[in-house]
């Protein structure tokens, strides 16, 4: 008798997803999100790297608001078309723009299904992802991000921008007053000149870890001292990445309610299998086993 109260339950449910599937708004919602995610979905793989390259994302970001910005402004007519073509072909039904939008049974909402859709769907999901990424991409994260980006010795510092690292140490007015700032700019001109030459040990890095254990072994942290402060300044910067979010998503999904007295060692393997599982996937079982069965004697053989 449970049983079938439950199968009831489920058919309810299946109906109804499948009543609020076909209507259309949810045709409409659909087709909006899917546009809005195309727009940032060259922004969204280039921010999931682990190698970014910051002024190519930075260039993305300001791609993806304009074509948000020109979605707002001149393509809802076009959407709709969209939307009605999709629900001619498979038969659902499609509202009278001018009559009003039902929101209660007892009273007339005054707001006709054109508002709605493009007030207060339309215009509103946009605005909301505008304002996101302003917020998440402000002026001051961007300045540090583009300047980080050209103290990269990458390609023989292809990203370098005097202007744009002189401005990253602004940011830090209690390591660079205007003294230090000047003797900075004095400092930038000669050391690019010096990495950029065919013999330098500057050549071929990868990072700005490279770039400070290279100054920090050739003595040239002491030469140019303030280039090497902004340098470690850059390195402890905390800028939260893609791995960091991995990192907490993973740690949600593994130590639940039922996992809740994981101890931390096992914790921080299941951790790595879950984040690195690209790494783990080329692995055989094979190889596992063998060791395994390496790490201490067993009765039985695995």
């Amino acid at each position: 008798m449970q049983q079938d109260s439950l199968l009831s339950l489920d058919r309810f449910a299946a109906k109804n997803l499948l009543g609020n599937i076909q209507e259309f708004e949810f045709v409409f919602l659909l087709h909006l999100i899917f546009k809005m995610l195309l727009f940032t979905n060259e922004l969204n793989k280039a921010l999931q790297k682990k190698d970014q390259d910051i002024v190519n994302a930075m260039r993305l970001l300001d791609l993806a608001k304009i074509r948000l910005q020109t979605m707002r402004e001149s393509e809802f007519e076009f959407l709709m078309n969209e939307v009605y073509s999709f629900c001619g072909k498979h038969d659902i039904m499609i509202p009278k723009m001018d009559e009003d939008y039902p929101r209660s049974k007892r009273k007339r909402s005054g707001v006709s299904y054109l508002h709605h859709f493009s007030v207060e769907i339309f215009y509103a999901a946009i605005d909301l992802q505008l304002h996101e990424l302003n917020s998440r991409f402000d002026v001051v994260t961007s300045d540090l991000l583009l300047g980080m980006a050209c103290l990269n010795p990458i390609d023989s510092f292809a990203n370098y921008d005097k202007d744009r690292i002189m401005k990253l140490a602004e940011y830090y007015p209690n390591e660079f007053d205007d003294n230090k700032l000047r003797d900075l700019s004095f400092q930038l001109d000669s050391f690019i000149v010096y990495a950029r030459m065919p013999h330098s040990k500057f050549i071929n890095l990868k990072g700005m870890k490279d770039l400070a254990i290279v100054m920090a072994e050739t003595k040239l942290d002491q030469t140019w001292c303030h280039i090497y402060l902004l340098v470690k300044l850059t390195l402890i910067l905390p800028v939260a990445t893609a791995s960091v979010e991995r990192a907490f998503s993973s740690m949600k999904l593994i130590k639940s309610d039922l996992r809740n007295s994981i101890s931390e060692e096992f914790l921080n393997g299941c951790l790595v299998c879950n984040i690195e599982r690209k790494v783990f996937a080329t692995v055989s079982n094979d190889a596992i086993i063998d060791l395994f069965q390496s790490m201490k004697t067993r009765r039985v053989q695995l």
